[in-house]
């Protein structure tokens, strides 16, 4: 089980990422506008900065639904490894058999 601080950490910045989105994606495409003046594109570019650093997408960590582990996390199911062995022994997951041989 991982920390209950790691868990709410990430909450928070999912939280921030979707608050900030909007704002976020307008800015970045004044930037990326090669056709705007350099003065109003770094603007834009300052204004980013200042922007908390949480609120970006790329600072968002899958973690397991069940138990927030970080590591061998399952995009479809939202779970890791162990959960998903777990999951799949208990037969809660249609369609996973655990194989032994």
């Amino acid at each position: 089980m991982a920390k209950k601080s790691m868990i709410e950490r990430e909450k928070k910045r999912e939280k921030l990422v979707k608050k900030f989105a909007a704002k976020r994606a307008a800015l970045k495409e004044i930037v990326n506008d090669q056709s705007k003046p350099m003065e109003e594109r770094f603007r834009a570019s300052m204004k980013l900065a200042e922007l908390p650093r949480n609120s970006s997408a790329t600072r968002l960590h899958n973690r397991c639904q069940l138990t927030g582990r970080p590591h061998a996390y399952y995009r479809k199911l939202k779970v890791s490894r162990i959960m998903l062995r777990e999951l799949g022994s208990a037969g809660q997951i249609p369609g996973l058999v655990k194989s032994s041989w």
